[in-house]
């Protein structure tokens, strides 16, 4: 069951966005016992975001851990304006996900698991793809490992033993 729900949390500024709802029962001598799972992605809007996972035997209690989860997995993306610096393929167990760079006033182009993680890093021009699995969790941590790729021409310029300009030219 995957759904989308916005929140804003007044005190920190971060935006919380319920990616998936899921409903797991085990079966015991007296009947089943329903549990939910909650995959949450907070991010302030300017390039930190975090993802969590909540456990929990009711639907609230689930998507409060999950945020708490999600806030202590928070990481820093370097951005170039309001899109990505290079193009990137993230991979995790069964999904890939394809995120590119794109020009300004293209908007985000991505699936529903993928939108919710550049929407709330505050990535507005991107050109995504969604490869292989659909799984939310593991579409959604496909990305954020394509995320974490990411580096900046300084970076890139430092490893290489180059100054930026010579980077940006080649």
């Amino acid at each position: 069951m995957a759904m989308q729900k916005d929140r804003t949390d007044a005190n920190s500024g971060l935006k919380e966005k319920v990616v998936a709802l899921n409903r797991v029962s085990k079966t015991v001598k007296g009947g089943r016992v329903m549990k939910f799972t909650a995959l949450v992605v907070v991010g302030d809007g300017n390039g930190k975001v975090g993802y969590g996972l909540g456990k929990a035997a009711e639907v609230p209690e689930a998507i409060r851990k999950g945020i708490e989860d999600a806030k202590k997995n928070m990481v820093v993306i370097p951005r170039k304006g309001t899109t990505i610096q290079h193009e990137v393929l993230g991979n995790f167990g069964a999904a890939s996900v394809l995120l590119k760079p794109a020009a300004p006033g293209t908007g985000t182009i991505a699936g529903g698991p993928v939108r919710a993680v550049m929407e709330a890093a505050g990535i507005t021009d991107i050109r995504t793809k969604s490869l292989r699995s659909n799984r939310p969790i593991n579409v959604v941590s496909a990305t954020m490992a394509g995320l974490r790729q990411l580096k900046t021409p300084e970076q890139i310029a430092k490893l290489r033993g180059k100054s930026v300009g010579e980077v940006l030219k080649a």
